[in-house]
């Protein structure tokens, strides 16, 4: 009789499981409605790449789309070599970068933001005020450059000593090496 009376007030069929179903989602379902969504996935991703449909273009393109990520680490490590095995050239390329307007480092942070998916929201920045001041500081890079040109060993002069005669004196005169002093002092065995 009582379930009769349940069966009259919430119909027929499982009740309890579906007023609980009310509150909480039905988990072997929701696995169920899962599975096929990533079967329909899985489904249009091999209709997408699979076979041999792609044209030429298509598989240069795509080649073309997985260069940068790896260039960007490969280069930046490449600099880091760079800058071990030769810092003058390091150095000169590095205060060139020093001549770069802020705009374009701006415009080069989209770019590279907007390529890699991220969401880049530029800032109105002063041209004139930018360029004006990095402008300013080309004579110093030049002079940087220049110095640091002359540290090179092939270049003319690198080894002079200029006026500073105990330099010269110095260098004409071997400095004392007391192993090879207590070498020739001890006697001779043979």
């Amino acid at each position: 009789m009582v379930s009769d009376i349940l069966r009259i007030l919430f119909g027929g069929g499982n009740v309890l499981r579906e007023t609980a179903e009310v509150f909480r989602v039905n988990a072997e379902a929701s696995d169920a409605r899962g599975a096929e969504m990533q079967r329909a996935a899985l489904e249009q991703m091999a209709a997408e790449f699979g076979g041999d449909r792609r044209s030429l273009f298509d598989r240069v393109i795509d080649g073309l789309n997985r260069l940068p990520r790896p260039a960007m680490a490969l280069g930046t490590l490449g600099l880091m070599a760079a800058a071990m095995v030769d810092p003058l050239w390091f150095g000169e390329r590095m205060a060139g970068l020093a001549l770069v307007p802020e705009p374009l480092w701006w415009l080069l942070g989209a770019v590279v933001s907007f390529y890699f998916g991220a969401r880049h929201q530029a800032k109105g920045q002063e041209f004139q005020r930018s360029l004006a001041a990095t402008l300013a500081r080309a004579p110093q890079v030049v002079e940087t450059v220049t110095a640091l040109r002359a540290l090179r060993a092939t270049s003319p002069g690198a080894a002079d000593p200029g006026a500073d005669a105990q330099a010269v004196l110095a260098a004409g005169r071997p400095e004392a090496n007391r192993a090879l002093e207590e070498w020739r002092a001890r006697p001779a065995t043979m």
